[in-house]
This record gives C-alpha cells, structure tokens and sequence, in this order.
C-alpha cells in the first residue's frame, strides 16, 4: 500500500512540476521585455528560447534564432571591450548588466543594455544561462546630444576668455612704455594654452581626443614655418589625463618658441624630432634639434626655467643637453596608466 502510495505521490508531483514548468514557459514567452535562454551545456552554448519580444527586437524569427550563439547580433560597432566583458560575466557566472552595440537582422544598430546571468539547479549546477535586453540607443543618443550642446557653450564662454585676457594684455602694456616684449610672451602662451585645449577637446565632450600626439601636433605645426616637414613625431598612443595637458602644452610652446627664434626651426631645413614612450606609467619624452645654428648654451634662463619649474611641481625631471649641432631636451613625468 505504501508503495502504492508513494508512486502515486511521485505521479502527481512529476504533474504539477510539468504544470509548473509550462506556466513558466508562457509566462517568460508573453512578458514584454525582450529575454532568450542559452544552453552551456551544448557545445558553443546556443540559444535554446527566446520570447516573442526578442524576435520583435531583433527582427529575427524563432526559427532563425534558435540553436545560434547569441553573438550573431555583433557587428562592425560592437568593441572588444564590451565582448571581453561578456566573457567575464559568463565565466564567472555572475549577474551583470553589459551595454553592447548590437545589430538587428535588417543591419539596424542599436544599444543594447543587456542582463545577464547563471540558472542553476538546486545543488548549484549550472543548467543555462538567461539574457534580457533592452534598447537605450534614444537615451544614450540624447544624453550625448545634451553633453555636445554643455560642450559648445563652455568652449564657447572660454574662447571669448582667452580673446578678452589676450586684448587686455594688449590694452595695458601701451601704459607701460617698452613692455611690448613681455607682452608678446605672455599673450603668446595664453594664446598656445588655448588653442592646445580647445584643439584638442572635441564639441562633444569627447575626451579621447586629449592625446599626446595631437597635442604636440597642434603646438609644433602652428610654430614650424613648413609645418610637418619640419617636425617629426614618434611615439605610441598616451591619452594624457587632465592634470597634464595643461603642463605639457607649456613645455612644448616654451621649446617650440625657442626653437623658432634660435634653434633648429629658425632655419628652412632644420627639423625638430619628438618621440616618447610610456614605461610603467613615466612618460620619457624626447626633443632633438637638428639642422639649425649653431647652437650655444644660452647666459639666462627664459624659457627653460620656467619648463623646469613645471616640471619639478610634477615630481619629473628634465635635462637640457646644448649640443652644438642641435639641442637636445629629456623629459620625465608620471602621467598615469593612460594609454
């Protein structure tokens, strides 16, 4: 009787675990947010459901859905960043929220803040994992538009700043009779600090473009007189972080200044050559002039004190090395893990 029983019991839980699992099955397939499931277990882990939400996303059918990994919505705008990451959610079986470029099946883009996380059984085995996705492509394109907009206006605000400080400057120094030496220097480095930061900021906020190498660009080719075939650059990508632009701007102005009225620059077939590279966060930075006058160690310091001055308050070195066949100026200064 008791085994009776027992299989009896067995009948109707094996029922209502069925029951429950088909109120589940339709439940997932009729809620609203876009959601598939994939099956580790299967060999490059496919797609095993997807609700009609998904397909409406998408544009893809069940059909073509099924049985595929879930990368085939990838494409040309999706970054390897975002890939890793999703690696790294499902290797460690965590629950997280990835953003990634994805790709409907007419070739439509959009951005897709999916979730993702482990199903496990009750012993904590892993049986599949569940994805949902949601498009914020309007959200993300409208909080760009209105970072673009911010962007404008302070650049704006600025520019007039610098053009009112550099017209004061020239305003004063007519009350002060022989200044017009010191105004020219100090209206001049204004002048290279702003077009450094607004050359390199984009309208949009953009901060990638705040790179070394478009710096340098930015400050030698407006003082070289046949622009880049007088200067050379070599070096990796190093995004500088804020607190350096400023610094490295001054120092490349100061060099560049000098280099036009006595060094290499003042001559039509001298060239200045700046290279750099990044050693575990110290930017080594190298000026070579060749191809001017001759050169001779100057009786004062200008310039170069005051990029020694820099400098030092960053913690760096400098050594200035007055060749006689073209200056030579070594740089060292911590900038970080930018790259």
């Amino acid at each position: 009787m008791e085994d009776v029983v027992a299989a009896r019991l067995a009948e109707l839980s094996a029922s209502w675990n069925k029951a429950k699992g088909e109120v589940f099955r339709q439940a997932i397939s009729h809620i609203r947010m876009p959601l598939c499931i994939s099956d580790p277990t299967q060999t490059d882990n496919p797609i095993v459901f997807a609700n009609d939400a998904f397909c409406d996303l998408t544009g893809y059918s069940m059909e073509e859905v099924i049985g595929r990994n879930c990368r085939f919505l990838q494409g040309p705008g999706t970054t390897r960043d975002s890939i890793e990451r999703l690696r790294e959610v499902l290797i460690s079986e965590e629950l997280a929220t990835v953003e990634i470029v994805n790709y409907r099946k007419d070739g439509s883009e959009f951005i897709n803040a999916l979730q993702l996380g482990p199903i496990s059984d009750p012993d904590g085995n892993l049986l599949f994992y569940f994805g949902s996705q949601f498009d914020v492509s309007s959200q993300r394109r409208k909080e760009k538009e209105a970072a673009a907009l911010r962007s404008r206006e302070l650049l704006h605000r600025l520019r007039n700043i610098v053009n009112v400080m550099a017209v004061v400057i020239k305003m004063t120094s007519r009350d002060y009779p022989g200044s017009e030496a010191l105004r020219d220097v100090i209206t001049g480095r204004l002048l290279a600090l702003g077009k450094a930061h607004f050359d390199t900021i984009g309208e949009d906020g953009s901060r990638e473009s705040l790179a070394l190498s478009q710096i340098a660009e930015t400050i030698l080719h407006a003082y070289a007189p046949m622009a880049g075939t007088q200067v050379v650059l070599n070096g990796p990508v190093v995004v500088l972080p804020e607190s350096r632009v400023t610094p490295l701007t001054l120092i490349l102005h100061e060099l560049a200044t000098n280099a036009v009225k006595y060094g290499a620059l003042s001559a039509p077939q001298g060239h200045v050559d700046l290279s750099w590279h990044l050693d575990c966060g110290v930017l080594n930075l190298a000026w070579q002039e060749n191809g001017g006058p001759a050169v001779t160690v100057p009786k004062r310091e200008g310039g170069s004190g005051i990029i020694r001055t820099i400098v030092g308050a960053m913690g760096g070195t400098i050594v200035f090395d007055w060749k006689a066949d073209g200056l030579r100026v070594d740089v060292q200064m911590s900038v970080g893990e930018h790259v």
